[in-house]
């Protein structure tokens, strides 16, 4: 499939991109302090939907959350604030809430499996993440992680619901609430939620980059008993982590050295393709082989 040129109309750096579950529409944050709601179609090219204006600082990232809980995006800024928007009539977006409960930048945000609710996580530079939990009634519970990174959380993102596991397994088990952080500390950090307390679930941090984290990436297991996170850093390095089964120590490999800053990891759906994205503007993808060893697949033109 050849690409797309996409004109977002922003007027600075845009951060981040996401793309709906449908693949219909993309939202784009960007230092303008806005985030736009672009139409993508196969053969009709973009089309500007919406401009959604209400932070007081650089846009960082924006998620979308399941459609199964309805048009609804929230976005994370240099503001302090998270905000959630939520689409009334076809591309009148407004602000369902706003949190703030950061005294620094959020830097990261990151919507939960859809198998447990509409719950979103927050990293910030303050040092402590938030979870935002939709209540029945419309409002919102929040537990917290107080400082998870002391010098500042970069990045969170969650594991599958299904435990590893959970296909070889017999019988349903309940889902799983975990985290995985990435932060200035040059640490990864992985978290599990214990009768309403979140505590670490790695011991020691998991300790290979020789700076910040820039983003970290956990991904879709299938119900495989082995869980794998992917973590960049500032260092230049992507180091992929696994743990074979429940309780073991996780074991750090690195996938490559790219020499330049590497800014973002994300996952295919099955979880068998990771794509790097690093300071020399490009984006790789990467597989694992039979022997284990990651071998690069392609390179995306930027």
């Amino acid at each position: 499939m050849p690409g797309q040129k996409i004109e977002t109309g922003h007027q600075d750096v845009v951060h981040d991109v996401a793309m709906d579950y449908y693949g219909k529409r993309l939202a784009s944050a960007s230092s303008d302090m806005t985030i736009k709601i672009i139409g993508v179609g196969s053969n009709a090219g973009s089309q500007h939907l919406a401009t959604l204006s209400g932070h007081r600082g650089p846009v960082w990232q924006v998620g979308w959350a399941h459609p199964k809980f309805g048009p609804i995006l929230a976005s994370c800024s240099y503001d302090g604030q998270v905000i959630i928007w939520k689409e009334g009539n076809p591309n009148e977006w407004q602000q369902a809430h706003v949190f703030n409960e950061h005294s620094s930048s959020v830097n990261s945000i990151c919507w939960a499996p859809h198998e447990l609710g509409l719950i979103l996580a927050c990293g910030s530079s303050d040092g402590n993440i938030s979870v935002f939990t939709a209540r029945a009634d419309g409002g919102w519970d929040t537990t917290r992680i107080d400082q998870a990174h002391p010098v500042g959380v970069t990045s969170v993102s969650w594991a599958p619901s299904m435990a590893p596991g959970s296909l070889v397994g017999t019988g349903m088990l309940e889902p799983v609430q975990k985290l995985v952080s990435g932060g200035c500390d040059n640490t990864v950090k992985v978290w599990k939620l214990y009768n309403e307390t979140w505590k670490m679930d790695c011991f020691p941090a998991l300790q290979m980059h020789a700076d910040w984290v820039r983003d970290v990436a956990w991904a879709p297991n299938l119900g495989l008993p082995k869980s794998t996170i992917a973590s960049c850093s500032q260092d230049g390095t992507v180091v992929i982590w696994t743990v074979a089964k429940e309780g073991d120590q996780w074991q750090g490999k690195v996938l490559k050295d790219f020499k330049t800053p590497v800014w973002r990891v994300s996952w295919s759906l099955t979880g068998n393709l990771l794509a790097v994205a690093d300071g020399n503007n490009e984006v790789s993808l990467w597989k694992e082989s039979v022997d284990g060893e990651w071998q690069q697949v392609s390179t995306v033109d930027p």
